[in-house]
């Protein structure tokens, strides 16, 4: 039985040239990049060479990307470490209700020091609205946070008209976004969109797990979240993993060229499944926005058709797909993102799966998985 994989959003398989890297480092080049013999300084410009190719992806200077651990500890650093750096400022922010569990742990842990958390609402297509980030900014806001794409229906919100509301507005509020789901197929640029602190992580675009990075705007400095030594410029303590970071290089060496062909690919597959659930007797709806939406995840709600045991029932088949984000995966609490858009009687909540596609998937594999839906779905709706 060969094994189908459709949950690249949550995690995705580290592309072959990107082992390769990481072997490679992991053999060659182990020195510390703290060090000023050679060893150390042979490490110390793969860290530099991949700043530049971290930066140049988004807009940036190399000077303003923190090699990090990956989008948790990005977005707690972006989050936290402004919060207590400007709380003279002010004590308010402004976030969403469907954030990752990486922005919205922090808010509240916030909100026991004292700070004030205004989580926007989202319409029944996962979006905020900009304006209400405009009426929501006040002289105290410090910060907003507001994800680049949900991860759960891949919702793309409008990032480059948020930017401009709080640059044009009278706030002195930083704009943060958690772009860890959209970096792989969206083109970001920091400068055109206003943005001042962005997250990344590499094992979302077949880069290795535990690497990441923030982008933090040349005019703000935020404090070390790590706290000892003083690698990277004094805003993240520890030392560099060179193999990740060489591997997370790669990735986005590999990335940044196949964009656009990626997208073209992941519409065809998102097209052809939809078409071929239309075309057999299941009842279902596309959850998220399709105007302005990740090509590569498909959040899908099968009336009447529970998530959990569509979920078990494709696995024991071989077929991996997600009845949510990856992070509340085994939970029984329902999805707060879909709970955000429909609301907590819907039973859209528990009748919702998410299949994502990336590196490997097929046609082929589509047609699969859409005959399997059908089959299981119409045995567990009767």
């Amino acid at each position: 039985m060969e094994k189908m994989y459709f949950d690249h959003a949550a995690t995705s398989p580290i592309h072959p040239e990107v082992i390769e890297v990481i072997y490679e480092a992991m053999k060659n080049h182990y020195g510390n990049a703290s060090s000023i013999h050679n060893f150390g300084r042979d490490s110390r410009r793969i860290v530099d060479n991949a700043r530049m190719v971290f930066a140049k992806s988004i807009g940036a200077k190399p000077g303003e990307i923190i090699i990090t651990s990956g989008g948790t500890e990005s977005d707690n650093t972006a989050i936290i470490e402004t919060a207590l750096k400007r709380q003279p400022d002010g004590k308010h922010i402004i976030t969403s209700a469907v954030e990752h569990h990486a922005v919205l742990k922090p808010m509240e842990y916030l909100e026991k020091l004292g700070f004030e958390v205004t989580y926007l609402p989202v319409n029944k297509r996962g979006q905020v609205d900009p304006m209400m980030v405009e009426e929501a900014l006040r002289p105290d806001t410090i910060l907003v946070s507001i994800m680049y794409a949900n991860n759960e229906v891949g919702t793309v919100m409008d990032i480059a008209k948020i930017g401009a509301i709080i640059e044009e507005s009278e706030s002195t509020a930083y704009f943060h976004t958690d772009a860890v789901q959209a970096y792989g197929t969206q083109k970001i640029d920091v400068k055109r969109d206003h943005i001042d602190l962005l997250s990344i992580s590499g094992h979302k675009i077949n880069g290795p797990k535990g690497i990441g990075f923030l982008y933090v705007h040349e005019d703000i400095f935020l404090p070390s979240f790590m706290l000892g030594g003083e690698q990277e410029k004094k805003h993240r303590a520890g030392t560099e993993d060179i193999p990740a970071i060489a591997g997370l290089q790669k990735a986005v060496e590999i990335m940044q060229p196949q964009r656009e062909e990626r997208q073209v690919k992941y519409v065809e597959l998102r097209m052809q499944l939809i078409e071929l659930l239309t075309q057999a007797d299941v009842t279902f709806e596309v959850n998220g926005n399709s105007d302005k939406q990740l090509a590569n995840v498909v959040s899908l709600w099968f009336k009447g058709v529970p998530a959990e045991q569509l979920l078990m029932s494709l696995d024991l088949g071989g077929i991996a797909v997600s009845a949510g984000s990856a992070c509340t995966a085994g939970s029984i609490e329902p999805s707060h993102v879909l709970l955000a858009m429909y609301g907590e009687k819907s039973p859209i909540i528990a009748e919702t799966i998410r299949i994502s596609f990336g590196l490997g998937t097929t046609s082929e594999q589509i047609s699969y998985l859409a005959e399997q839906v059908i089959k299981i779905s119409s045995r567990l709706k009767r």
